[in-house]
């Protein structure tokens, strides 16, 4: 099928757009960050169920940091659009899954990074860390309409498969959510301990129950993920499970959440120790996507450069 160049324009012109916005999102997260006063105590009480005050109040009674901060979550969302849009105009151009190479799973993997901190902002009253979250999500974005850059066209014969849809769009979506537990696991050490340091960043205790609630809805689709891996490799090489480099740090990382998720759970490891896990699961996971993908090889190399 030839590929619709203009679809394949709009589609980088949507990817730039979105790039664009979330820098201004992060901007105005920066500035509610910087100028707003420490969360009140009442305010704490949103993590683990109370009444959202902040959601509440008339907008007069908003701070000019307030107002600045609600600007860059509806930045977020117009970003998150135009980023949606991006992809679905990639699929048009090339008549297929828009996840075939690199760039296009890493976009992917970012949009459903910033869908999560969206529904979290939505349930947690932590929309100021947003300039500690979108900023990872924008380097990745940047290296991946630069570095990994590819062209729209069809994929490689051997991604020619309804597994494309299935296998890889799963994957890609659990590992983008498990971007957000990984940084707030990350600011909860910072905050864990003392409650005084860090006075403008949320309580321990809601940093510890985004982790945690975060983690618990990707893992199982992270299992899927491998699993319907497994299922394609068997009907691709004749194997479910070949020790291949990225089968072999995706079980690690898999391992490595299911300790946390069971570290989370036992009073001996709750706390600082079920956090270092998860970011020990966050590392594996950017270097299962930058190292593996790009420096070794193995069945799964098709990055596409």
């Amino acid at each position: 099928m030839p590929v619709n160049e203009t679809f394949a324009t709009y589609s980088d012109w949507l990817y730039r757009s979105a790039l664009g916005v979330y820098f201004f999102a992060i901007l105005l997260y920066g500035v509610e960050q910087a100028f707003s006063r420490a969360p009140r105590k009442a305010e704490a009480l949103v993590g683990a169920g109370g009444p959202d005050i902040l959601a509440d109040a008339p907008k007069s009674e908003l701070t000019r940091a307030e107002r600045i901060g609600r600007m860059g979550a509806a930045m977020t969302v117009l970003g998150a659009v135009l980023h949606l849009g991006s992809l679905v105009m990639r699929g048009l151009s090339a008549g297929r899954a828009p996840w075939g190479n690199m760039y296009e799973y890493m976009s992917l993997l970012c949009l459903a990074a910033v869908v999560t901190w969206i529904v979290l902002m939505a349930k947690f009253p932590i929309r100021r860390l947003g300039v500690f979250v979108l900023t990872p999500i924008l380097v990745l974005l940047f290296i991946g309409g630069t570095v990994l850059y590819a062209e729209s066209a069809p994929v490689q014969p051997a991604l020619r498969s309804y597994w494309l849809v299935i296998h890889v769009s799963v994957i890609s979506i659990s590992s983008g959510v498990l971007l957000i537990p990984g940084v707030t696991s990350i600011l909860y050490l910072l905050k864990d301990g003392n409650s005084d340091r860090f006075p403008k960043l949320p309580s321990a205790d809601v940093l510890d129950r985004m982790s945690y609630r975060t983690t618990v809805l990707a893992f199982p689709l992270f299992t899927a993920g491998i699993i319907l891996g497994a299922i394609w490799a068997e009907a691709a090489w004749g194997r479910f499970w070949g020790w291949d480099p990225k089968e072999t740090v995706a079980f690690v990382s898999w391992v490595v959440y299911a300790a946390y998720l069971h570290a989370r759970a036992t009073a001996g490891w709750r706390g600082r120790g079920a956090a270092w896990i998860n970011i020990a699961g966050f590392a594996l996971n950017v270097f299962n996507l930058f190292f593996i993908n790009l420096v070794t090889s193995g069945l799964h190399s098709y990055a596409g450069l």
